[in-house]
């Protein structure tokens, strides 16, 4: 079994862990797509891919919140670390703002 590119922690974090993958993340049908990359987040507004196959040939990995395999339900605020040492606040609550994703927290070593 192949290791997923990213760990939950708590009730609400994402780690991204390989820099290869990007992450599609997807809360709910009405709230937008994310692109989690190495370096940062931005809005997906590309084609979500229909299933695992699909998605490793675009080298993204989806990543469904509502999913049994993950949270198992709709959240309305994530926290995502990316390999940039960088952890991002997500409020869905403030989808059409510039608060929507803010830096919540940057590491520097």
């Amino acid at each position: 079994m192949k290791e997923d590119p990213y760990i939950l922690s708590g009730r609400n974090t994402i780690i991204h862990k390989t820099r290869k993958v990007d992450l599609v993340l997807v809360n709910s049908r009405q709230d937008p797509v994310l692109l989690i990359m190495h370096n940062g987040i931005e809005e997906y507004k590309g084609p979500v891919p229909k299933n695992k196959l699909e998605a490793k040939r675009m080298d993204v990995c989806i990543v469904d919140i509502a999913s049994s395999d993950n949270f198992g339900d709709f959240k309305s605020l994530l926290f995502v670390q990316t390999l940039n040492n960088k952890e991002y606040k997500i409020d869905y609550t403030k989808k059409d703002s510039n608060y929507f994703v803010t830096t919540h927290q940057e590491s520097t070593f």
